[in-house]
């Protein structure tokens, strides 16, 4: 945002008396009816009664109603990532009481209900800041298969139930398979296991991947893998496209970083091709063809491999001198728990997913998801295309998982954003007409003579990787007086300490559009005192933002500053940036 949106805001909580004019509006109780009298006068009917009153409406109770409906509509586009329509709406429920006749500040009820609002309001313009720049990875959920193959610790080998082997062998029969099904006691014993205590998990995760498995079964019929494959991802993260496991394999198909290099996915400090269901699902074709060659054309191998590794697969058959996966795992210590369970589990599972009705699963498929595709220019913040579009963050995160974070590349041209359906022209209209720095969160450093990487990054106080990575550099790398360098943060303003609002100092960042147009930081060593004389309608955020600092530090200036409302004419003593 740019740097007056959010002042406009926080100076309605210093206005003492702002639209008052005197005007002095009494709270009314509720409307009483008087008593009828025990005894009515000749001629009147004793069993009529006067109609009861109408309930007399409260001019405070609907201003703050309507108030209140305006911060939740605030509330609400803030959550979707619409900054400004959140700011409007915000600017609105504030208006309402500034305007009303009655003023903001004179009816104790509306006084009081102003105070929160410019309160909750500062609060999320705080949680705003937080956010800002974007370059925060995004969240992760934790991937399926570390769940079952800890669960899978103490599954053991139960006997199946009565009649379950003749279920499945009778299923296997009329159904057709193209990687062989053994029916020993373990895969018995996982289906069983799906079946029943894991039946709703293994039901949404089939539900999820409905909407990727003609495209995962066209890829692999394209490459002449066996369809079975397609059921893989229900174990390894139920079909997440942000499943994360606890060795840092992600996605889908659950890539290592370097596997899924080795296999054609991109991964910088951007985007994590890992992450796409589309482009991982093409590297796991390719993965899998290798897992075959190398292991025979044997999938109960090349699906071990796939867990451990080929390099320990073949190490692990060497020294037992065998070529079979089932008699392989007979030894508990050639090799791991997980990959002896892990081949059992998938085929259970690829069983299931086959025929679900059979095995007790109702669901309806889900459809692939629609959308248009825009190259960008340039970089662009996500939350700009989710306002374009009048949709959420979520939305345009899910139809772009690859993205590591809410900025698209920076020094990537002609990158591919998926958009939602038929919103293509209007994303295209508003890249032509939007300023460069409206786009995206972008700030840059100079580079000066003597500087180096490590210097620069304690300098801005940001990660020397995150530096590095982010200008597609090695640690190592010299640079060169005079060289530009994007900063993934907004350096040299981050809090030392915690912000009056409590938000944590590490999570402090500039608000979008203003994030932009913010002269390159420095550290405190590149600031020099000053004095500012306080103005009508300052507030300590809009003088941090400022002088691109945090109300945390003017706070640790002006150690006797006293708690409320700033005062015009008040001195502070600030520390401004040197020319």
């Amino acid at each position: 945002m740019h740097r007056g949106q959010w002042r406009r805001l926080a100076i309605l909580s210093l206005l003492p008396a702002v639209g008052a004019c005197g005007s002095s509006l009494k709270t009314q109780g509720p409307a009483t009816t008087p008593a009828t009298p025990a005894a009515v006068h000749a001629g009147s009917t004793q069993n009529s009664a006067p109609a009861p009153a109408a309930p007399i409406e409260d001019p405070v109770l609907t201003l703050i109603a309507s108030s209140d409906r305006y911060f939740k509509a605030g509330q609400k586009e803030l959550e979707q990532g619409h900054f400004d329509a959140a700011k409007e709406a915000f600017n609105r429920a504030v208006d309402v009481l500034l305007e009303s006749p009655y003023g903001a500040r004179t009816e104790p009820r509306i006084r009081e209900h102003f105070d929160r609002l410019v309160d909750r309001i500062s609060t999320y313009e705080v949680r705003a800041l937080a956010t800002g720049d974007g370059f925060a990875e995004k969240k992760y959920e934790p991937a399926s298969i570390d769940e079952l193959l800890a669960m899978s610790a103490t599954l053991g080998t139960p006997a199946a139930a009565p009649g379950l082997k003749d279920a499945v062998q009778s299923d296997l029969l009329v159904g057709t398979h193209d990687i062989p099904i053994p029916l020993n006691q373990r895969v018995l014993a996982y289906i069983e296991l799906f079946q029943g205590r894991l039946h709703d998990f293994i039901e949404e995760g089939m539900k999820r991947g409905s909407r990727y498995l003609p495209m995962i079964q066209n890829v692999f019929r394209a490459e002449g893998l066996p369809l079975d494959l397609a059921y893989v991802p229900l174990v390894e993260s139920a079909f997440k496209p942000n499943a994360l496991s606890r060795v840092k394999a992600k996605g889908v198909w659950q890539f290592m970083v370097g596997t899924g290099l080795e296999n054609g996915l991109r991964h910088d400090w951007y985007i994590d091709e890992r992450s796409d269901p589309e482009k991982a699902t093409v590297a796991a074709a390719k993965y899998l063809h290798t897992l075959s060659k190398i292991f025979g054309g044997d999938w109960h191998l090349a699906l071990a491999s796939y867990n451990g590794g080929p390099g320990r697969m073949q190490r692990a058959l060497k020294a037992a001198r065998v070529d079979n996966f089932w008699t392989l795992t007979e030894n508990s210590k050639i090799l791991p728990r997980e990959t002896r369970e892990y081949v059992p589990m998938i085929l259970a599972a690829i069983v299931i997913a086959r025929n679900p009705s059979q095995y007790g699963f109702d669901f309806e498929a889900e459809a692939p998801a629609v959308f248009d595709t825009v190259t960008l220019p340039r970089a662009v913040d996500l939350r700009r295309v989710a306002e374009w579009t009048d949709s959420s963050i979520d939305e345009i995160q899910a139809l772009n998982p690859e993205l590591r974070r809410w900025t698209t590349p920076v020094r990537d041209t002609r990158y591919e954003l998926k958009v939602p359906a038929g919103t293509a022209d209007i994303v295209s209209a508003k890249l032509a007409d939007a300023p460069a720095a409206d786009l995206a969160s972008l700030k840059f450093y100079t580079v000066k003579r003597g500087d180096t990487l490590p210097l620069i990054a304690r300098k801005l106080r940001v990660s020397k990787a995150d530096l590095a990575e982010a200008n597609d550099l090695k640690l190592a790398a010299h640079v060169n007086a005079g060289q530009r360098l994007m900063v993934p943060s907004e350096a040299g303003v981050l809090m030392a300490a915690r912000t009056d609002r409590g938000i944590p100092a590490t999570e402090s960042r500039s608000t979008v559009a203003h994030a932009g147009q913010l002269a390159e930081p420095a550290a405190m060593s590149n600031r020099v005192r000053a004095s500012y004389a306080v103005k009508r309608g300052d507030t300590l955020a809009s003088i941090a933002r400022l002088y691109q600092t945090t109300v945390a530090s003017i706070k640790t200036w002006n150690p006797r500053l006293p708690t409320g409302y700033l005062a015009a004419g008040q001195r502070l003593t600030v520390y401004r940036l040197a020319n």
